[in-house]
């Protein structure tokens, strides 16, 4: 082969994002972390193990049946489908296996002539197995195209299996949830997080300390992906990964801040209280977020008795019932504050 012709093939390559690993790091690209340490196999996948257990039996046995993943984004519903279908398919597995998202067109004409094709081709595989269609964010799917889908499903069962992802799996219609086996996946902990975290940190020389960990931890709510993205941000801003930091990159309202602010509503300090909401508010906050972190805030924290901290939540919960009404003004959080500075207060003071 032609020596120009062998460079723009690796030029091509590098262009479309499947370089090998020692091309990227020579040009100095470097690949997302959620990327780099995307799990590769069953044992890689972090959390929901009698989940994961289910897949590993079905990939040992290789009878796979039609399955419908759902849960909370970036907890690993894609990455396992995808441990799954390599485990069952191993070299076969570019041919056999055909993955569809949301970016995707996947309207009726879709499941009619593209699956279809791909349910009619022929593919040699390993004896036993079946061609595997991975349907991400199935739940964006139109109901149309959900209906056309179940007769497909039906007709090609013999040579191939449905692998659907979405995150609430009421939205995919009933009877293609009959033909399926559904797997929930739970939220992941915190400490399965931040094992994963550190193992990233030790394997990229990455600086940080406690808090900045726990304040990674605080941002991604379970969600794994934004985790590491953020750890990946955070260290390629500052190179040191802090708590302050982190909350720059992740650009939320500082805990710290809305803790202080619920102390104060607890001694029934309403002008220092309402201070600390003005700073928020004049550092560019929504009142969407300023609500929200100060739920997260409140439910994990200690020094509020537990029946005054049934009550904020409450407030809190009203509060943004009405914000996402459209009411997102700070008059309606200085109204929450002024409430929760009431509830630790004497109510004959109230009396006139």
């Amino acid at each position: 082969m032609p020596c120009h012709s062998v460079t723009r093939r690796a030029s091509l390559m590098a262009s479309s994002g499947k370089a090998p690993a020692n091309a990227a790091a020579s040009s100095g690209y470097e690949l997302p972390w959620v990327e780099k340490y995307r799990p590769q196999s069953l044992d890689d996948v972090v959390g929901n193990i009698d989940t994961i257990e289910r897949l590993k039996v079905i990939a040992k046995d290789g009878n796979c049946p039609h399955i419908i993943i759902s849960g909370l984004p970036g907890i690993g519903k894609t990455t396992s489908i995808h441990c799954l279908a390599h485990q069952l398919l191993g070299d076969a597995y570019k041919e056999g296996v055909l993955e569809l998202n949301a970016s995707d067109e996947r309207g009726i004409d879709v499941v009619r002539n593209k699956i279809k094709a791909f349910a009619q081709k022929k593919v040699t595989l390993p004896p036993g197995r079946h061609k595997i269609v991975i349907l991400d964010e199935a739940d964006s799917m139109t109901g149309g195209a959900q209906q056309a889908l179940r007769r497909t499903m039906e007709i090609y069962s013999n040579t191939t299996r449905f692998c659907l992802a979405c995150n609430m799996s009421n939205k995919i219609i009933e009877p293609i949830q009959s033909r399926c086996a559904i797997l929930r996946y739970a939220k992941l902990r915190d400490t399965e997080i931040l094992k994963r975290l550190l193992e990233i940190c030790e394997m990229e020389k990455v600086e940080y300390n406690d808090d900045g960990l726990t304040a990674l931890i605080f941002t991604c709510e379970g969600d794994m992906r934004q985790a590491i993205n953020n750890l990946q941000s955070t260290h390629s801003g500052f190179a040191f990964v802090s708590g302050e930091n982190v909350f720059k990159v992740c650009d939320q309202p500082h805990p710290v801040i809305v803790q202080s602010m619920i102390r104060l509503c607890l001694k029934g300090d309403i002008d220092a209280a309402m201070e600390k909401l003005n700073e928020l508010w004049e550092q560019g906050y929504s009142a969407v977020d300023i609500v929200v972190t100060i739920f997260r805030v409140t439910k994990t924290f200690d020094e509020l008795p537990e029946y005054l901290k049934l009550e904020f939540i409450k407030e809190i919960g009203f509060t943004h019932m009405r914000i996402l009404e459209g009411v997102g003004t700070i008059i309606q959080l200085s109204g929450l504050l002024a409430r929760l500075c009431k509830m630790n207060m004497q109510p004959t003071l109230f009396q006139v």
